[in-house]
């Protein structure tokens, strides 16, 4: 007869025992025996075993007492009532002696292992059922951290095996169909890192918005890792792009993002953990370098191509040695469900006013209905299904009343926070991080709250109509003219990566500068020519920078790489800025720096201002920006575009400075567009064409020229046509001489998604890509195939006709 055994050592369990030990500690035996030997640390630990749980529940008929309480359940008695009835009676069934005996016995080896008498250990709750492809029982049962000496050790326990039954995990059950008696708790005791004198956080293999595979989401806080995962504070973020994780030489970090990381958890005086506040220095400065990202990231990669699927990763960093450990390892269970050839957007139809508040987005959906301001979960039928939850941080206890929302929003928390994982599994919009939303928001108050803008979640005042859309991406035809991307905000920049895109055909750099740098460059450079308050202003902005300059070329390299890697590796263009003297005078700091001019449309814009004293400096941070992005970074799928520029000899001079800063076209495949955009580029076509690889239509500015019109102009609104045969003419001329000489030719502009003749006319001209927005993708994709059937004739690579399903809100409850 097979003894049975009560307790097993990570060392000895793999993740073919998540029937014995539950998906968190057989994953913990899975990188024990696998992957330590390949330099993942894992702290060590044991796990009790399901036959251990099972034992308990034979005592006393405890597992029928607990079937009639489920029971009770079903016939329709609270779940408060039930969940605490049940808790009640597991923690007054003793925990058999041989368990405790057994338990008591691994714990003081443990200690001889580690060289201490009775080691701080974390107890954790691992479900039978849990981290299934198909659902995530994680967070749903109980933690206890610092537990020390074996009667702290077996309360732990035992208080584990009573969590299985929180009211939180008894509904996720019921929601799931899980039987509740044929799920079985193992409690995994691991050594602690003592992270509370450094920091820890999570890690995804893909970024847990939407779903992009090619990069690693560190989250990092000062402490313990549970008041990142609880959403008690705002974490920082680092993204590595795991294509430049494998080359040593690059440096494959292309985010970092400082969160405000207000409190941290510590060890209490007398065992398990307390919440303190952080210091200032603690709140700006970053929890982890570089170097550290890397090497999480590094594990993180190994993890993942060991499971075979994208991750969800705990780590800790001991504050008394350095080292850096692996804490948890499951897999990611809510993107990877995702159809990857299916795409849903939503978008507001009705013009929203002023946003209430601003926080992190979490999801891509749009929410609405009476605000429900809560400090505390109360009973379900206090909660309106459809009430948008307004609180400070949620926990577990928070879901039954979650998946009755329409919408989430928290003072507190990053994109790893609870609130945020358990809103993505729902599919439920949440704003998290606002700071203040619980004050903002009045309870009963209608609002829209919107994340489908980029990486900002906005609640806007009022029930705001709204549309969602569905496209089978699978469906798209293909197309000889490519058809690419125009992105200007890098946090939206993941969310089309599953478009079929070619690439991005213009990138611009003023929405980085206006939205992440938020300084004009020249006054980062020379702070004496500005007042006290723009300069009391950058300072606390560029806190921590000793080097005003880096801090620009940080933002700026940061906002590129995003955009770059969405796409890797099809080309991006990424356009030089291109403000007009005005606006960038309205930057922070910018006003010395900008002659006030009767016309900036046609001023002193482009590359008029690359190699002039007045933005020469700036330009080289541009130039650094880029270069790191390219050299250091590794993406070289980034190409380079000259706006506005006017003469031969312009051109030369830029290409000159930008030469000084290291941008040497054709080194490291460096290629430089020039847009196109005033008469002298099209009737130079050739001569401008020896000193760049391509041109970009502009098409506003080109029609602007052409016809002596100010587009920005209502009184001459009706006189600007980008059809207008001089414009037409134009770019007919323009294609053709710059492809005999070997240079591309591209449009990136509005028409082409309004106007489906303009389409087939560009596809008739031969050029080479027609960039657009990504709500225009694919019925651009589709005009672009119907014009090459007309041109071409049919070809079996073009398939034309793609599904698009359409449900619209007019704002007051009604879809059509």
């Amino acid at each position: 007869m097979a003894t049975t055994r009560r307790v097993i050592p990570f060392a000895e369990l793999d993740r073919q025992d998540l029937g014995r030990v539950g998906g968190k500690n057989a994953s913990l035996g899975e990188m024990t025996v696998h992957l330590v030997s390949e330099g993942v640390r894992v702290p060590p630990g044991f796990a009790t075993t399901a036959d251990a749980y099972g034992e308990l529940l034979g005592g006393h008929g405890l597992r029928g007492r607990i079937e009639e309480q489920i029971g009770r359940l079903h016939e329709g008695a609270a779940l408060d009532e039930v969940g605490a009835g049940i808790r009640s009676m597991i923690l007054a069934e003793p925990l058999p002696d041989e368990l405790r005996t057994e338990i008591v016995s691994a714990y003081e080896q443990l200690g001889r292992d580690e060289g201490r008498e009775e080691p701080e250990v974390a107890v954790r709750s691992s479900a039978t059922a849990e981290d299934l492809p198909e659902a995530s029982f994680a967070g749903q049962q109980e933690t206890y951290l610092n537990v020390r000496g074996p009667a702290q050790l077996l309360e732990s326990v035992h208080r584990c095996y009573a969590s299985l039954f929180t009211d939180r995990a008894i509904d996720y059950r019921e929601r799931m169909g899980f039987d509740h008696l044929a799920v079985a708790l193992s409690a995994g005791i691991q050594v602690m890192v003592r992270s509370d004198l450094a920091g820890a956080g999570v890690m995804f293999t893909l970024d847990p918005e939407s779903g992009f595979p090619e990069v690693i989401v560190v989250s990092a806080a000062w402490g313990l890792g549970e008041t990142v995962v609880s959403g008690q504070v705002d974490p920082d973020e680092y993204t590595v792009f795991k294509p430049s994780l494998k080359e040593s030489s690059l440096d494959p970090v292309i985010d970092v993002r400082i969160g405000a990381k207000r409190q941290k958890a510590v060890y209490a005086e007398h065992g398990l953990t307390r919440t303190v506040d952080t210091t200032g220095a603690e709140r700006s400065q970053r929890v982890l370098t570089d170097a550290e990202v890397r090497f999480l990231a590094g594990w993180a990669q190994t993890v993942e191509e060991h499971y075979g699927c994208p991750m969800d990763l705990e780590w800790a960093k001991d504050g008394l040695t350095g080292e850096l450990w692996i804490v948890q390892a499951r897999p990611e269970t809510v993107q990877s469900r995702r159809r990857a050839s299916t795409l849903r957007r939503c978008r507001l139809t009705a013009t929203p006013g002023e946003a209430l508040i601003e926080g992190i987005a979490v999801g891509e959906a749009i929410g609405r209905g009476p605000v429900v301001a809560l400090d505390s979960p109360v009973d379900l039928d206090r909660f309106p299904a459809g009430g948008v939850l307004v609180t400070g941080i949620t926990d577990p206890d928070w879901e039954p009343i979650m998946k009755r929302a329409s919408a989430i929003v928290t003072d507190h928390g990053g994109r790893t926070s609870h609130a945020a994982i358990v809103s993505r599994e729902l599919g439920v919009p949440a704003v998290v991080g606002t700071g203040r939303a619980t004050e903002v928001l009045r309870d009963g108050q209608e609002v829209t709250i919107s994340c489908a803008e980029g990486g900002r979640g906005r609640v806007y005042p009022g029930l705001l109509a709204y549309e969602e859309t569905e496209t089978d991406l699978a469906g798209l035809p293909a197309t000889r003219t490519q058809v690419m991307l125009n992105l200007a905000d890098p946090s939206a920049a993941f969310r089309w990566w599953r478009l079929p895109a070619d690439g991005v055909g213009l990138a611009r750099l003023e929405f980085i500068v206006a939205h992440q740098v938020k300084v004009h460059p020249m006054a980062l450079l020379h702070p004496e020519r500005l007042d006290d308050h723009d300069r009391c202003v950058i300072d606390q902005l560029t806190e921590g920078y000793l080097d005003r300059g880096e801090y620009f070329v940080d933002r700026l390299a940061y906002g590129i790489a995003r955009i770059a890697a969405s796409r890797w590796p099809a080309p991006v263009v990424v356009r030089t800025s291109d403000f007009k003297t005005n606006e960038y005078a309205r930057l922070l700091g910018g006003r010395p720096f900008e002659p006030v001019e009767a016309n900036p449309m046609i001023g002193w814009r482009g590359a008029s201002r690359y190699y002039s004293d007045g933005y020469r400096e700036g330009f080289a941070l541009e130039c650094r920006a880029l270069r790191r992005v390219r050299d250091e970074m590794g993406l070289t799928n980034v190409i380079v575009m000259i706006p506005f520029c006017r003469t031969l000899e312009e051109a030369d001079k830029v290409l000159e400075a930008m030469d000084g800063q290291g941008l040497r076209r054709g080194e490291n495949g460096l290629k430089v567009y020039v847009m196109a955009e005033i008469p002298a580029n099209v009737i130079l076509a050739q001569d401008f064409a020896q000193r760049f690889d391509g041109f970009s239509i502009g098409s506003n500015d080109l029609t602007q020229l052409t016809l002596g019109v100010d587009r920005d102009s209502e009184a001459l609104a009706h006189v600007f046509d980008e059809t207008n045969p001089a414009v037409t003419r134009s770019i007919e001329i323009l294609v053709p001489r710059a492809q005999s000489v070997g240079a591309t030719v591209g449009l990136c502009g509005q028409r082409p998604s309004d106007d489906p003749a303009f389409t087939e006319f560009l596809v008739k001209t031969g050029i080479d890509s027609i960039s657009v927005a990504p709500d225009s993708f694919a019925a651009v994709k589709q005009h672009v195939a119907a014009a090459e059937l007309k041109r071409y004739g049919a070809d079996p690579t073009v398939r034309a006709g793609f599904p698009v399903k359409r449900a619209e809100n007019d704002g007051n409850g009604e879809s059509s």
